[in-house]
């Protein structure tokens, strides 16, 4: 395969290309951290085969994250700090107990609620998973559900934090592939939504199966208009956050910047945040985003290395020399990507990922739109994915339980989260509907 490989991409790719090619998974493997891993490959990839001047690197460093878009998420990553911090994000998890614990399964699928709620404000499918875990597993364990299973529910729903609007995964590849955030924030709507749909009803099943959870409350309108009443400043957020966006008021940054000083002022007036917890807040935010920005700055010249060699174009040439059914090109393009998303964090695979992908997906027929709704939700699926999922290291690290039996527990989440990726790579109307 290596050799068919070479002969597709191009006559001219060698050790030049192979060689830091391997230096980078190589390192990623041993666990080095990925920006690193990518920033020293590239500058491998640059002086060995000379396509570009290796000045690239340090010029891409700082211009690559020149953009206004990328404001937004550090913003929103402080929104959610913020949030957390106030006790406004018990108040959310308070109402969508309220909206579906009355029924079987209901704190569980009020768990997966509250993660879509942070979703809505966060844009981060970890911090949520750290957030709402530390509210709800241990709740949840007392309602009967084993710890394990807590862990992985958990993990599927904060797969909603980079599938539901506002999400930072697809600002990213909105100033990658040069679509408007906005845009990709109005077609992912109804993708999101499935998703967490379907992860709710993952857990009815399984519950209904295993008979884990013995709540018994009904659903009561008193207790509802109770809870929306004390969660009053907390559902504003999200409501200001999207419908700013939606309706043209703010920009996805002006958006973020809006949420970050309501949030704060909320916080304030309440008197659950003081003035003395903005370093610690803002250390937490800043060692969060110094993860995010770094990973971005050292593969955007990583990706105009890969185009000046005429990567995405020799990938085309190969996938298609394996077959020209577009469904089969799909499922290939579905494969790499939550494997990928197993493996490595959202904002490399985007960054590296994206421009690889897109040609073929235009080469099949598929539009950008489409192309970048398919492909957040298929990461998505990757970080609940055995063995390597990311959130399930989140969750298993906050409640230091085994990652082996939390990963078995995730399974039937994986197979749901699939099946939301399928519907929407080949029914493009669920992300094309407003266009």
């Amino acid at each position: 395969m290596y050799e068919i490989l070479q002969q597709q991409m191009s006559p001219d790719l060698g050790w030049e290309f192979y060689l830091p090619l391997m230096a980078i998974l190589g390192m990623i493997a041993m666990a080095v951290p990925v920006w690193v891993s990518l920033g020293l490959g590239t500058v491998g990839m640059l002086y060995f085969t000379e396509v570009l001047p290796t000045t690239l690197m340090g010029e891409a460093l700082f211009d690559g994250i020149d953009a206004f878009a990328l404001i937004a998420i550090p913003l929103f990553i402080l929104t959610g700090d913020v949030l957390a911090r106030t006790g406004l994000a018990n108040k959310l998890l308070d109402v969508a107990e309220a909206t579906v614990g009355g029924f079987k399964s209901g704190f569980g699928t009020a768990t997966v609620l509250g993660c879509g709620f942070f979703a809505c404000i966060s844009g981060s499918d970890a911090a949520g998973a750290a957030a709402v875990g530390r509210m709800t597993i241990g709740r949840l364990v007392e309602q009967g559900y084993p710890r394990p299973y807590a862990c992985a529910l958990v993990a599927g729903g904060a797969c909603t934090g980079i599938l539901i609007p506002p999400s930072i995964a697809y600002i990213i590849i909105g100033l990658i592939l040069g679509i408007s955030a906005s845009t990709l924030f109005l077609a992912a709507m109804i993708p999101g939504l499935m998703v967490m749909l379907a992860i709710m009803l993952t857990n009815v099943v399984v519950n209904r199966i295993y008979k884990y959870e013995r709540s018994d409350r009904g659903f009561s309108i008193k207790r509802w208009l109770r809870a929306v009443y004390d969660g009053r400043f907390a559902l504003m957020v999200p409501f200001i956050i999207l419908g700013g966006i939606y309706s043209g008021m703010f920009t996805p940054t002006e958006a973020a910047a809006v949420a970050v000083v309501s949030t704060i002022i909320i916080g304030l007036f309440q008197g659950t945040l003081k003035v003395s917890d903005f370093p610690k807040m803002l250390e937490s935010s800043a060692r969060v985003n110094g993860v995010i920005l770094p990973i971005i700055a050292v593969s955007l010249p990583l990706a105009q290395t890969l185009a000046a060699l005429d990567i995405p174009q020799g990938f085309v040439m190969y996938m298609t020399s394996l077959s020209d059914d577009p469904n089969v090109l799909i499922l290939m393009m579905i494969a790499i990507l939550v494997i990928s998303g197993c493996i490595m964090e959202t904002t490399p695979n985007i960054v590296i990922l994206s421009p690889l992908l897109l040609p073929l997906a235009q080469e099949i027929g598929m539009s950008e739109i489409h192309f970048c709704i398919m492909m957040v939700t298929a990461l998505g699926a990757g970080f609940i994915t055995p063995p390597f999922g990311l959130n399930l290291f989140v969750v298993s690290s906050l409640t230091n339980t085994p990652i082996l039996p939390i990963a078995v527990r995730a399974v039937p989440y994986v197979l749901a989260l699939i099946s939301v990726v399928m519907l929407i790579a080949f029914i493009p109307q669920l992300s094309l509907w407003a266009f």
